[in-house]
């Protein structure tokens, strides 16, 4: 049916391989969309998109595209059982995401195969279509759970979640530059001291570049000392310090924000380090980045709003 057919992004992001890859299997070894409504792009079918995750699967095993793309071009049960290891998400050799969509799964597939070109435009699409907000939250997030997840129980993926970093960073990083923001910077973005994973905090950064709010962004390992400068120089309404562990989640440092002598007029402690109860009574905590991104321009309006005459 015509509702079923998928555009060549939505493939490519189900399968965690980039849409170049797509295009190369179509021209060398025949794997394309086969519906075709005239006045259209081909659109590929459920039947096309179960010959690719079967191309998909056996180049990543190891055998040529050339052979496994005659595997593919053939009727599901004649495809080969003998020397083919078979895993679903969640098994010892993949990511394991959860309850998230097939994009993330495609996601994770990608990182597995450590293939920056597929990841970096998986994630940069999404972003695209759907927002900072809903890609960190539907996409990003799952993978690199799974990721920390299956390093923990294993000890390995280190290779993959470096690779992965990086490339969520530097579609990040894109977004925020693509953005162009208004207004002085009034939110000052921080990681605690010896806290080194700023990826959600760059997230932050790029969903108010994504809203137009201006912010300036020390990053992972800011010393307290170093923070409080940054609060007497710049002056900000809105401080963010970011911990992703308890071991780096000092109440102290909130303590010493809230004492500054120029204090914000909102400190939020994000991330999941920081435990409620340990939180000094004029701290906030927010839920999610939406609720982060929702409290940080509420606050800089407040500010920027012209009094009433």
């Amino acid at each position: 049916m015509a509702d079923e057919a998928l555009s060549a992004g939505v493939v490519a992001r189900r399968l965690g391989v980039a849409v170049t890859t797509l295009r190369t299997w179509h021209q060398r070894y025949g794997l394309g969309p086969s519906q075709h409504v005239p006045g259209h792009h081909r659109r590929y079918t459920p039947t096309d998109l179960a010959r690719l995750e079967v191309m998909r699967r056996l180049t990543a095993e190891g055998i040529s595209p050339a052979a496994a793309a005659r595997w593919a071009r053939q009727a599901p049960d004649t495809l080969p059982t003998a020397g083919v290891t078979r895993s679903r998400d969640g098994g010892g050799t993949t990511i394991p995401v959860g309850r998230a969509g097939p994009a993330a799964r495609g996601l994770a597939r990608a990182a597995m195969r450590l293939d920056a070109a597929a990841i970096g435009e998986t994630i940069s699409r999404t972003i695209a279509t759907d927002g900072v907000i809903a890609t960190w939250d539907r996409l990003l997030r799952p993978v690199l759970a799974g990721i920390g997840e299956r390093h923990a129980a294993t000890g390995v993926l280190i290779e993959v979640e470096h690779l992965l970093s990086r490339c969520v960073s530097a579609a990040l990083t894109a977004t925020a530059m693509a953005h162009p923001t208004d207004g002085p910077p009034r939110i000052l973005l921080s990681c605690t001291d010896e806290e080194q994973h700023s990826l959600p905090l760059e997230a932050l950064a790029a969903a108010l570049s994504e809203a137009g709010v201006s912010y300036r962004m020390l990053g992972a390992r800011v010393p307290v000392a170093a923070l409080l400068d940054a609060i007497h120089r710049t002056g900000p309404a809105v401080v963010v310090l970011w911990s992703h562990a308890r071991a780096t989640a000092d109440p102290a440092q909130l303590t010493a924000v809230l004492a500054a002598p120029r204090r914000p007029l909102l400190v939020l402690a994000a991330g999941p380090g920081w435990p409620v109860e340990t939180l000094p009574a004029g701290v906030v905590r927010p839920a999610d980045l939406a609720a982060a991104v929702s409290l940080a321009i509420a606050v800089r309006d407040s500010v920027d709003r012209p009094a009433a005459s």
